[in-house]
């Protein structure tokens, strides 16, 4: 089944906001099994968007269309699609109950304007998809036996991500995927620690071989995730088609291997070790700021490991808090291997955790040197007594040095916690 987006929206098309609804939803449609070859943005002209839609109908069996379902005159999106399926637009009572019991909620019973009221006019026939979220519903067209259009679905969902993505998980994606004759299922294998070329290198016989199930690979940062997809008629069979990939992919990489589920994040699987060791960690960052630590308490129940984080930005921060010998700062600098590691020590023994992570570096864009740098990190890791240091050259700008630093030291840690029950 082929499917086309379409985000509605001159703010989209001018660039004022960006559209991560479209970035959501395309990974969506290939995981639910639809090719999708097609995306357009267009602006809040009735004309262009009737074109559109117009064009996305004749070449795909789904157009999910979203935006401009709000209760102002420049959104159009439900009257220019009730227009091409050539439906008439009538008031559902139902739907406005729900936007009056809204409005009472969120508004403290608040007058509604008359132009909400608009949101409440629904294509002849179509199929109401309620929002939990907002005052405007989600609408599914489906074109008339004989149309044009015939057979053809037009899925309309509001704009804000608050709104659409909700929407989209709990109501929209199993009704497509109960469009498909086989369904469509997934395992997620993340790795950490090995880049993406070569990551892609060492699977590249599998993605040469693939056919049912396919091996797909998303680099993240300081990450590679592998989407093993399979097609079946259930799920049990489908886990039958992925469990040879997924077992020669944990024959490949091993340790570097963090987790097999789609929802766990690198800190959650660093904290889950941590707690399974029944470890407590401590930081000491500074070109970070505090991102380190930021990701750490990201996870629920983080306090049961990280009791205490230090953000010692200057020398003086490092000598007073850390006790970074000043002999160490003199001789080697703040962005060192010799600072890293004393930074690491140093915050165990201050916090009395059993492990540390300490990071120091020159972010940029200014302060770099020939002999150090922008983008020159040492990250210091101090587990049970032991301590390991190591040095990167990252080449972003100032953000992309501070999050690849943040994901060298995750990854760091879990090595030296792996390290550690050796």
């Amino acid at each position: 089944m082929v499917a086309e987006l379409i985000s509605v929206g001159t703010e989209i098309l001018l660039g004022n906001i960006v559209n991560t609804n479209a970035a959501y939803l395309a990974e969506k449609c290939a995981l639910l099994g639809l090719s999708l070859y097609h995306q357009s943005v267009v602006g809040d002209n009735e004309a262009r968007m009737e074109d559109t839609i117009r064009r996305a109908l004749e070449r795909s069996d789904v157009v999910i269309l979203t935006g401009g379902l709000g209760p102002t005159k420049d959104d159009l999106t439900k009257e220019v699609t009730a227009k091409v399926f050539k439906k008439a637009l009538c008031e559902d009572a139902h739907t406005k109950e729900r936007i009056m019991e809204f409005f009472q909620k969120i508004h403290n019973g608040e007058k509604i304007t008359e132009n909400n009221w608009k949101q409440a006019l629904i294509p002849e026939g179509a199929i109401i998809v309620e929002n939990q979220n907002g005052t405007a519903p989600g609408l599914i067209v489906i074109g008339d036996e004989g149309s044009g259009y015939e057979g053809k679905r037009a899925i309309l969902i509001p704009g804000p991500p608050n709104e659409c993505i909700p929407m989209f998980e709990t109501q929209i994606a199993p009704y497509l995927s109960d469009l498909q004759p086989e369904g469509i299922y997934s395992s997620m294998v993340k790795v950490c620690a090995i880049g993406e070329s070569r990551a892609e290198t060492m699977v590249a016989d599998l993605m040469d071989a693939q056919t049912n199930p396919t091996l797909a690979p998303y680099a993240k940062t300081g990450e590679v995730h592998f989407r093993v997809t399979a097609k079946a008629k259930d799920e049990e069979s489908a886990r039958c088609l992925m469990a040879p990939m997924l077992e020669e992919l944990k024959k490949r990489f091993g340790d570097h291997i963090y987790t097999t589920k789609e929802e766990v994040t690198l800190e959650e699987a660093v904290i889950q070790m941590l707690e399974e060791r029944k470890m407590t960690v401590t930081t000491a960052e500074s070109c970070t700021g505090g991102l380190l630590c930021g990701r750490l308490v990201n996870v629920p129940g983080a306090s049961s490991v990280l009791n205490e984080a230090h953000i010692t930005y200057s020398n003086e921060a490092k000598e007073r808090i850390l006790h970074v010998p000043h002999e160490i700062l003199k001789q080697y600098g703040a962005v060192s291997e010799e600072t890293a590691r004393a930074m690491a020590e140093g915050a165990c023994r201050l916090s009395g955790a059993d492990a540390s992570i300490a990071v120091t570096g020159i972010a940029g864009p200014e302060g770099g040197t020939p002999e150090k740098p922008v983008g020159l990190v040492y990250i210091g890791c101090m587990v049970k007594g032991r301590t390991k240091v190591e040095k990167f050259r990252f080449t972003g700008n100032r953000q992309k040095n501070r999050e690849y630093a943040v994901a060298r030291a995750l990854i760091l840690l879990r090595e030296c916690l792996l390290a550690a029950d050796r």
